[in-house]
């Protein structure tokens, strides 16, 4: 089996081309750093194998943190005022669990989609417990729902579904129909643990998953990474970089002239609008939010819809934009990379095409 052990240039790599392909989703890079941080700390590390290459009957599980993007006011805050910290994280919490559950041991983790924080918890999971990192995910980018995946598309099962929250609380998820209920127990049980609760699921055989991932979107992330790694210490255009690297194009530029978020149903929802400059000049360029940067419109008309990727890349700091962080005045680069052709088929445009955001229209890729 070949394995690829990472250093920690290349985990930094990683993160920030997997929040390049977060399209504003997927969790915070800084919180991502810290699992990484936790895990180097105690001397663990991270190995890399191809799908291909794994035992088909060895298990592997999908980690990850569901829940809502924005902080919680002060208000709902001491609705946990009294509730006990758990002591260790609760993705640990929920792998333990699962562990006891199954009764099998897992040969790695998968991520669930690509994000700052969420392919690092997949990852700090691997690592602590000494098993490897799968190079896939069943997204290829960062998604607000379960359903978005193609576990869904394929009809692979999620339970048992096992979460844990900070508080230490664990739930055991049986007999789950299918996604679409699987994201509505998981999202009701994160919305009762500060908007934040970790999950463990479609713990399944390396069989059953190797025609059901992207392959090799870790990889790609890394060279992602990279890419803008050097063009950041080279003083190059970050926008431009990113848009060669990912095949995809730069879409928009300006600053930022207005933005709302809000916290519904478990979801961080909102939209950013941006005042084009230099060549844009006189150009509006609206951004529709539910986690992620779904729908793009030029001047009010519909420019770029999911499953496209969507991402804002901040060219004062030279980071990509995780929502809600945007400000007023921040100078913008809209990129549009083109969505996996997983969610280019019928069954993947149903599930994440421009009907899920209220469009009625078929999907028109933006790279043609």
């Amino acid at each position: 089996m070949n394995v690829t052990t990472l250093n920690k240039q290349d985990l930094s790599d990683v993160l920030y081309g997997c929040t390049i392909f977060g399209t504003g989703g997927g969790g915070e890079l800084d919180e991502g750093f810290d699992y990484i941080d936790w895990a180097l700390a105690a001397g663990k590390e991270f190995k890399l194998v191809s799908i291909d290459d794994v035992p088909d009957t060895a298990k592997i599980c999908t980690p990850y943190m569901l829940g809502a993007i924005s902080p919680l006011s002060a208000k709902e805050e001491l609705a946990y005022k009294e509730l006990p910290r758990s002591k260790e994280p609760s993705i640990m919490t929920a792998f333990k669990r699962l562990e006891q559950y199954t009764g099998d041991s897992y040969f790695g983790t998968v991520c669930c989609e690509l994000g700052g924080e969420n392919t690092a918890i997949s990852f700090y999971l691997a690592a602590m417990t000494d098993g490897y990192i799968i190079d896939a995910d069943p997204a290829g980018r960062a998604v607000p729902e379960i359903t978005h995946s193609t576990y869904y598309l394929n009809n692979l099962p999620a339970a048992p579904i096992i979460t844990a929250n900070e508080f230490g609380e664990c739930f055991v998820c049986e007999n789950v129909k299918d996604d679409f209920r699987a994201e509505t127990i998981v999202r009701a049980l994160a919305q009762v643990s500060r908007n934040d609760i970790a999950a463990i699921d479609h713990a399944l055989e390396a069989k059953e998953l190797k025609n059901a991932l992207i392959k090799g979107t870790i990889s790609k992330s890394l060279e992602m990474g990279r890419v803008y790694r050097q063009a950041k210490t080279n003083g190059s255009d970050l926008a431009t970089a990113i848009a060669k690297q990912g095949g995809g194009i730069v879409a928009f530029r300006g600053k930022t002239k207005d933005y709302y978020f809000a916290l519904e149903n478990g979801f961080t929802v909102g939209y950013v609008s941006i005042e084009g400059l230099d060549e844009y000049q006189g150009n509006t360029y609206d951004i529709e939010i539910k986690n992620e940067n779904l729908v793009a419109r030029l001047n009010g008309k519909v420019d770029v819809t999911i499953p496209d990727l969507i991402c804002c890349i901040d060219l004062d700091r030279g980071e990509p934009v995780t929502n809600p962080n945007h400000i007023n005045g921040m100078n913008i680069a809209v990129v549009i990379l083109p969505a996996p052709k997983e969610f280019t088929t019928e069954k993947g445009l149903q599930t994440f095409g421009p009907t899920y955001v209220g469009l009625e229209q078929t999907y028109v890729p933006a790279i043609k």
